[in-house]
């Protein structure tokens, strides 16, 4: 940070404007600020400072009167500094908040503090709210306004005071310099992680203790475990498990009673099987004997159909080959009566013969070649025929093109004369749009005025209303106050006029009076008719009070609502609504007029460029155009005298046919009809040999079958389904024999057959017993074992909770005395807290800084040493600083320090500090100082090497400005600037070295 000019104006104690150029004062890094006490010398500080932060170091900045007693009426107090900040020189302008006279009427009214920061490197936008201009500040310098207050401007006695201070003050300065939030987060982090735990851990303990209640549930008890858990858990399962095993024989004895009545039930189900299937095996073999003479005859009729079938199938073969020659024939005489349409064709006919002669064949042939030549001529005159037609079309699209050329050329000719307008027209819009877009600024202003009026005018009448109901609830709350009042003081009175009865009530024989302290009370005092209690009294004044804090609320409240309506008076002035409504529509359509004229600025320039673009075209359209339609003329009278050329062959070559087409066509199709012709004949010849020889062969087929006629083998014959049904009958009749002989002849049948008749009622009624039994004993056998289960899964969750719950505890007390450390207390020897403990760390680290300084300004023999042992009592420990001496080896308080040395050790520490924050910082580099008094107290040689470190302090182009009133110091330093105090308010003078 460079600091480059500074412009006070109304400021503290400066009435006027003053301007301080720090380029000039700080040409060789080194200048002094210096004037008679009271002048303004810690005021140019304060300036700078609320320029960059909007307000001032130390107890100044309560006070909120920075306006300059010594302004004019109506000045205002304002601070203006151009500086470069991480590389960004920028211009702030601050003015505070104060209090001017009222515009109309008497009195004073606040004017908030306002600010802008102006960009004068030309990159980003100029701001003006406050929030803003501090995060851009604060961004650029990487410090707040308590680290740049102690870094760059190191005030007069802060560090004497930071050198003699306790831990405790020393340890809350650290903590406006360094944050530590992020290790107080920690902090609470350890404190919130410990309290989940315990949560946890008592979580754990219900659970265990929720397990066994399910333990006892599942065991059918009431009572909880009066014992150990688990051991107590682990006997009930023992004692399940017992239960479990008895439940378990007694289901197997049943079992195997159930068993044996089900296998006599199913013996006895068998042999009554057995019996009732022998029975029904001889009924149906008696059947079968008497159905032999069916059978047989419809064996004889399966033999007959089977004998016929290759006859029937072999004359149907004949049918269809008799069917096939005769369509051939036909097709023969369709084809025949086609070709014999035409004057050719009939006459090929004329030469032909039925049966076919050995020439038919080369007759046909050739006829075919001589139509076929005729129609590959045909062909090329066809080809030449559709050239012409193309040729045709092209020559109409051609004469459709110039007609377009045509009237292209006349429209190139409108658009030719009125361009130039248009050009003019659009340069007068472009003009518009710039001017409308030059006013828009001015518009904006004025309509954002005009809205903030209207806004405070509105908000003024809602506070006007919030006033008088202000004021009537005040007046109410005064009513029933003194309403109060007046019941307080009478039940005061009355409760005075009965206070001897209240306290004869509390007299007992034998026992002192509070008031005489006599033994005897011969005559107490009565009570009166209406008795006021202490209690009574209490409640009146709780009324009272209550009264009168409504009272001071609602003065309260209209004290506030009335600043409220001086602030919109002051805001927007005490104007009509109405008329302000007007000024911001009209200001408003105005301002939206411009916008949008403005809006059509690049509309107009492209719309100007594309029409003066739009003029060349059309020239070098028309030239084209004309050159175009001169080349079409051509190309048409040459098409032209081409087509007739080939039209006049085509009609030599069509004949008596409407066209070489149609003419081709018929010749091809005469072609292709003889050509088929030739084949067909020869099919229809074949065709009626195979009928013949089949007709032959069906009737040897009959005789070799046994009939004596193709008819009676036709008649033979039967369906699939009817053969299939004759065969299925005989092959059923044969299975049902085969069947019923085996089931006869089988050892167990045969056996049961002679048994008596069998009835497995009394079976049933034994099985039914025994399963009723066996089912029971699944029940109980069931209960059991799911107890045992349930017992053992439940006696296992019982153990992990158990097991679980001791590491849990070892985890919370491990999690616990991490964070009692953490909190510096527990076994932390040096009971010192995260925080304290990185406070201390950065203390060791200013320490170091300061001692490399505080050794050169001492020659040798002072530096700082950091003191990191426990704190006294509630005091923290590790900030502790001393100094020690090399002269005699001891380490001493640094309240021990004569004036002289503690202004070089507040001076170093302060150095030191600056260099450990400006580090914290990124590594910023602060190229302007102030260091503010205590050179006074310095002799020459001690001051010669202060001043060895001061320049130190300017090498890389840094700027220190030492405050100070010293003659010496004005002797050492050429370059000063000089603040002069005066009746009517201080002024500076700049000295230049």
């Amino acid at each position: 940070m460079r600091l480059h000019e500074l412009e006070i104006s109304a400021f503290g104690p400066f009435g006027d404007t003053a301007t301080v150029n720090f380029d000039a004062l700080g040409a060789d890094g080194l200048f002094l600020l210096h004037g008679q006490t009271g002048a303004g010398k810690t005021t140019v500080l304060d300036a700078v400072a609320f320029a960059l932060y909007g307000t001032v170091p130390g107890a100044r900045q309560q006070g909120k009167r920075l306006l300059s007693d010594h302004a004019a009426p109506g000045a205002v107090p304002k601070v203006v500094l151009e500086a470069t900040i991480g590389g960004r020189r920028l211009r702030l302008t601050r003015s505070p908040e104060y209090q001017r006279p009222k515009l109309r009427g008497t009195g004073t009214t606040k004017e908030n503090a306002k600010a802008t920061l102006e960009w004068l490197d030309g990159h980003g936008q100029n701001l003006t709210r406050l929030d803003e201009i501090g995060e851009a500040v604060g961004r650029l310098l990487g410090m707040s306004s308590d680290q740049f207050f102690q870094v760059v401007l190191l005030p007069q006695g802060d560090f004497a005071r930071f050198l003699r201070a306790d831990t405790d003050e020393r340890g809350t300065l650290l903590e406006r310099l360094f944050d530590t939030s992020r290790f107080g987060t920690v902090e609470d982090w350890f404190v919130t992680r410990r309290r989940e735990s315990a949560a946890k851990l008592e979580a754990s303990r219900k659970s265990v203790d929720l397990m066994v209640a399910r333990v006892s549930t599942a065991a059918g008890i009431e009572a909880g475990a009066d014992a150990e858990p688990l051991v107590w858990a682990r006997k009930l399962e023992a004692d399940a498990a017992d239960v479990s095993a008895r439940a378990l024989l007694e289901l197997a004895d049943a079992e195997a009673l159930a068993s044996r009545a089900a296998a006599e039930l199913a013996e006895a189900r068998r042999v009554q099987r057995l019996q009732q299937r022998a029975a029904q095996a001889r009924a149906e073999l008696a059947a079968h004997q008497q159905a032999t003479p069916v059978r047989e005859a419809l064996a004889d009729e399966l033999g007959r159909a089977q004998r016929a079938a290759p006859v029937a199938a072999l004359r149907a073969e004949a049918k269809a080959a008799a069917d096939v020659a005769a369509g051939e024939l036909t097709r023969m005489t369709d084809l025949a009566a086609k070709i014999g349409a035409a004057g050719e064709g009939a006459d090929l006919l004329a030469r032909l013969s039925w049966p076919p002669a050995p020439a038919d064949s080369e007759v046909l042939a050739s006829a075919v070649r001589d139509w076929t030549g005729e129609v590959a001529r045909l062909d090329a005159l066809i080809a030449e025929s559709l050239a012409a037609d193309a040729l045709q079309d092209s020559m109409r699209a051609h004469r459709v093109s110039r007609d377009e050329l045509d009237s292209e050329a006349a429209t190139l000719a409108r658009r030719r004369d009125v361009l130039p307008e248009l050009v003019r027209a659009a340069e007068a819009d472009l003009d518009a749009a710039r001017l409308a877009a030059a006013t828009v600024p001015a518009l904006e202003r004025a309509r954002v005025a005009a809205t903030e009026m209207l806004a405070a005018a509105t908000e003024l009448a809602v506070q006007r209303r919030a006033q008088a109901t202000a004021a009537r609830d005040l007046a109410e709350a005064r009513d029933r106050h003194h309403q109060a009042r007046t019941a307080l003081l009478d039940v005061r009175e009355r409760r005075l006029a009965g206070m001897a009865a209240e306290l004869a009530a509390g007299l007992v024989d034998g026992e002192p009076c509070v008031v005489c302290g006599a033994d005897e009370h011969p005559r107490p005092a009565a009570q009166p008719d209406s008795v006021v209690t202490k209690a009574d009294e209490d409640a009146a004044r709780a009324a009272e009070q209550h009264r009168a804090d409504a009272v001071a609320d609602a003065s309260a409240q209209l004290t506030k609502v009335e600043l409220a309506v001086e602030v919109q008076i002051e805001r927007g002035g005490d104007r009509d609504a109405d008329e302000l409504s007007a000024e911001v529509r009209d200001a408003t359509e105005r301002h939206a007029a411009a916008a949008s004229l403005a809006d059509g600025e690049p509309g107009s320039a492209t719309r100007l460029a594309e029409l003066r673009s739009e003029s060349g075209r059309v020239q070098e359209r028309a030239a084209a155009v004309s050159a175009e339609a001169a080349a079409l003329d051509a190309q048409i009278a040459g098409m032209a005298t081409q087509l007739d050329q080939i039209r006049a062959r085509v009609t030599a070559a069509t004949g008596t046919d409407e066209s070489p087409r149609i003419r081709r066509d018929r010749l091809e199709e005469l072609a292709s009809a003889a050509s088929r012709l030739r084949d067909q004949r020869t099919a229809t010849g074949t065709a009626q040999d195979a009928a013949e020889a089949l007709a032959q062969k069906v009737i040897g087929a009959a005789a070799e079958a046994g009939f004596a006629a193709v008819d009676a083998a036709v008649d033979a014959v039967r369906g699939a389904g009817r053969i299939a049904e004759m065969e299925a009958s005989l092959r059923d009749a044969r299975d049902l024999q085969v069947r019923v002989e085996s089931v006869l002849a089988e050892p167990e049948t045969a056996a049961a057959a002679l048994l008596g008749p069998v009835d497995p009622a009394e079976a049933e009624a034994a099985d039914l017993a025994a399963k009723t039994a066996a089912k029971a004993a699944v029940g109980v056998s069931a209960d059991a074992q799911r107890r045992l289960q349930d017992l053992d899964r439940l006696v296992g969750q019982l153990a992990a909770e158990v097991q679980a719950l001791a590491p849990a505890q070892a985890r919370h007390d491990e999690l616990a005395g991490l964070a009692d450390v953490i909190e510096g207390r527990g076994q932390n020897a040096r009971k010192m807290s995260l925080r304290s403990y990185v406070l201390a760390a950065r203390l060791e680290e200013v320490a170091l800084a300061a001692s490399t300084r505080l050794r050169r300004m001492s020659a040798g023999r002072y530096e700082f040493v950091h003191a990191d042992g426990a704190g006294t009592g509630r005091k923290r420990g590790g900030l502790g600083l001393d100094i020690r001496d090399d002269y005699t080896g001891v380490v001493r308080s640094a309240k021990t320090l004569s004036g002289g040395e503690s202004f070089l050790a507040s001076l170093s520490l302060a150095l030191g500090l600056a260099d450990v924050v400006a580090a914290e910082s990124g590594g910023l580099v602060l190229d302007t100082m102030f260091i503010d008094e205590g050179f006074g107290t310095l002799d020459a040689d001690t001051l010669e090497s202060v001043m060895g470190v001061l320049d130190e302090l300017r090498e890389g182009g840094r700027v220190v400005g030492i405050v100070s009133h010293v003659d010496e110091m004005r002797q050492r330093i050429p370059s000063r600037l000089h603040v002069i105090r005066g009746r009517t308010g201080s002024t500076v003078e700049l000295i230049a070295g």
